[in-house]
């Protein structure tokens, strides 16, 4: 989720397993990059019509948008109040586990994106305002807590399990087996400077048919993907760790520290220093 100009600071809380975003944000136009995660976007106040996966929904406030893993979703319209949680595949799956839902052929999916009039998801969506704006002493205990209760009604109510052959769990998340090489190259190589080639390689393909089987399984381009796991980096670096701004930008294979501050801005709306600062709980 990219917020532009927030009316005051957002606030980011931002674990491993699972990261929020929370603040109020006025603009027009809101897009939701492919990503490795499931998204979980509440839209406390305002309005936004979206297009997802060539599909129109609207949702206003106190709707819910469910998005899967490599789901792109393009909106405009006024946002007021916003709380976006992005879950790890792994996360998702080691509930879904616990809870006896799925096997190691299957995979959690969400037949409804947007979930309207949902009295446990409200409660659920105050309760993490509340502990992200208040930053009291034992939040994160409180925040996981949390999350295990959201991950449990979703999964209760709100899932199904889809048996696939070409779907397998790794450690980068839920992936396609044709394309697991070159996605576990990009992710331990992230500080490279990766060319199509080297990545396409990595599935013994050629780059043009790599990049057409890339985009039709994920919905971007390689390296359009390449450029939001540095980004996700990049963010887990900034709230947990004191590494300089051009220490970060190397690791997630940024060549200058004005590179990196120029891509995070365009991807987050604001600077590395800014994203720093709004982070609650750092270690």
């Amino acid at each position: 989720m990219t917020p532009s100009r927030p009316a005051h600071p957002y606030r980011f809380f931002v674990d491993p397993r699972y990261s929020i975003d929370y603040g109020r944000a006025s603009r027009l136009e809101w897009r939701s990059e492919p990503s490795s995660d499931y998204r979980v976007f509440f839209l406390l106040e305002g309005t936004l019509k979206l297009e997802i996966a060539g599909q129109l929904e609207q949702i206003a406030s106190g709707d819910v948008l469910l998005l899967e893993p490599s789901v792109t979703a393009l909106g405009n319209g006024k946002l007021r109040a916003v709380l976006s949680i992005n879950l790890s595949a792994q996360t998702v799956v080691d509930c879904a586990l616990r809870m006896r839902l799925v096997t190691s052929e299957t995979a959690v999916v969400f037949p409804r994106r947007v979930l309207r009039g949902e009295e446990k998801l409200s409660q659920l969506a105050q309760a993490f305002a509340t502990e992200v704006a208040a930053e009291d002493i034992g939040r994160e205990i409180v925040i996981a807590a949390l999350i295990e209760q959201l991950l449990v009604h979703l999964l209760r109510h709100h899932s199904t399990m889809r048996r696939s052959s070409e779907l397998e769990l790794s450690r980068i998340g839920l992936i396609d087996r044709r394309i697991r090489r070159a996605a576990e190259l990009m992710h331990a190589r992230l500080d490279e400077d990766l060319t199509l080639s080297d990545i396409a390689a990595a599935s013994y393909l050629s780059p043009f048919h790599f990049s057409r089987l890339f985009k039709k399984l994920t919905g971007t381009t390689p390296l359009a993907y390449l450029g939001s796991q540095r980004i996700a980096r990049a963010r887990l670096l900034l709230a947990r760790s004191d590494l300089a701004i051009t220490q970060i930008a190397a690791q997630a294979g940024y060549g200058s520290a004005s590179h990196f501050t120029k891509a995070f801005r365009q991807a987050t709306g604001l600077s590395p220093r800014q994203f720093r600062a709004s982070v609650i709980s750092r270690t």
